[in-house]
């Protein structure tokens, strides 16, 4: 499964975290340096997290309405 490395935003639910996911590419036709952000709910069972903590996320089925990753682990 693909697994995308995050900043953990907001921890207001008790299993349910909002993480921030941040790509960056060059533009085919600029040559610039292109940044994108994307926040994701994941579900966070058995794994300890905080706010501004780097975790690990991969995709599972639908939890709820907007929850579909899980928190792996800890990244260090």
């Amino acid at each position: 499964m693909k697994t995308l490395l995050g900043t953990v935003i907001s921890m207001k639910t008790p299993q349910t975290a909002q993480v921030d996911v941040v790509r960056q590419w060059q533009h085919p036709m600029y040559l610039k340096s292109v940044t994108r952000t994307k926040r994701y709910a994941c579900h966070v069972d058995g794994v300890t997290v905080a706010e501004g903590d780097q975790v690990i996320i991969e995709p599972c089925r639908p939890l709820s309405k907007t929850k579909h990753f899980k928190v792996l682990k800890k990244a260090e």
